[in-house]
């Protein structure tokens, strides 16, 4: 199993991790990983860590599709790759309606087919085989009736195999990511049900695919503190992180099994009962999907996730060196 640092969003000025980069490069970490919303955006916090390190793998979780055009995500991940010596693993999802029409102005419809089209644009601009065209109807180049016509990237991509992942939720999303893609970025992971409810979905990955799971780790002597920071975050991707008509997040945790809790702690969340919404999750929900409490239960919890399909796990939450160490030898053993 490989192991990665995952920051998510920059935040505010002081939120400059770059000490917990280079430890996590000093300590043998494969990559790390930046997010973006509605705030910072993922591929800038990415270049300036990348200015500052010369081996960890660089990874955005995710650039969301309907922010910018394939082929300006393509631009921007071709010149980053560039520049850090091809160390770029481009990940890419089509976020939710709620983002997707809320702050981009842009309809939702069609996510897995805007998601193939938006992939294999890309890989047309890097390969440079010839000017770039697309008759898809999402992304037609050069667009019907106006002066365009089709061009080719100027510069020369380091790699014109730049690594896609897809951030997947859905069954359907990823087996996408397990036809196209070099690996899938699963949000909320149970590593013992996986399985059951992905199988089919990953059973045609090529050999090598990736499943590079996010993980919420809290080293403490204080599980119970611990749990309730997880569901915390479970409380906001539940009860607010989606419209009550379509949250996904709240669909992944039905089909872990908690679909009355999810829809239950939905309801408390939008009707302003947060606190009521927080003390509805599950313990076993938010122990499943985390890493929390002391060493020696760290290290028994995590057999699960070695016996799972998760091929990389990505740490959220240390950031000191002494604990990315602990992590490190927890893993990696």
């Amino acid at each position: 199993m490989k192991l990665g640092l995952n920051l998510g969003y920059w935040q505010r000025d002081a939120d400059d991790a770059t000490e917990s980069v280079l430890a996590a490069e000093r300590l043998g970490y494969d990559s790390v990983w930046t997010a973006e919303a509605y705030g910072s955006d993922v591929f800038t916090p990415l270049a300036w860590y990348g200015a500052r390190t010369s081996r960890i793998k660089l990874g955005t979780s995710i650039a969301q599709i309907s922010a910018r055009p394939p082929v300006t995500t393509a631009m921007t991940a071709m010149t980053l790759d560039h520049l850090t010596g091809g160390r770029l693993l481009l990940g890419v999802g089509a976020s939710g309606p709620q983002v997707v029409e809320g702050w981009y102005g842009s309809p939702f419809a069609k996510p897995l087919a805007r998601t193939r089209e938006y992939v294999e644009i890309m890989r047309k601009v890097w390969r440079r085989e010839e000017p770039v065209t697309s008759d898809g109807p999402h992304y037609p180049l050069p667009l019907a009736g106006g002066l365009g016509k089709p061009l080719k990237l100027i510069t020369h991509p380091l790699r014109p195999d730049i690594p896609v992942y897809l951030g997947a939720e859905g069954p359907k999303n990823v087996a996408l990511a397990a036809e196209i893609a070099q690996g899938w970025l699963p949000l909320f992971a149970f590593p013992s049900k996986i399985e059951e409810m992905y199988g089919a979905s990953l059973a045609d990955a090529p050999a090598g695919f990736d499943v590079a799971a996010m993980v919420m780790v809290a080293i403490s002597d204080d599980v119970r503190s611990a749990l309730d920071g997880v569901k915390m975050m479970l409380t906001l991707y539940i009860g607010g992180m989606g419209a009550k008509q379509r949250n996904f997040h709240a669909d992944i945790i039905g089909r872990m099994g908690y679909a009355e809790a999810a829809e239950h702690i939905q309801s408390l969340y939008l009707a302003g009962k947060k606190d009521e919404a927080f003390r509805a999750i599950p313990d076993e929900l938010a122990d499943g999907i985390s890493l929390v409490g002391p060493p020696g239960r760290i290290k028994e919890r995590l057999e699960l996730w070695h016996a799972s399909p998760v091929t990389s796990l990505l740490v959220m939450g240390p950031r000191d060196e002494p604990s990315l160490k602990l992590v490190r030898d927890l893993v990696l053993g």
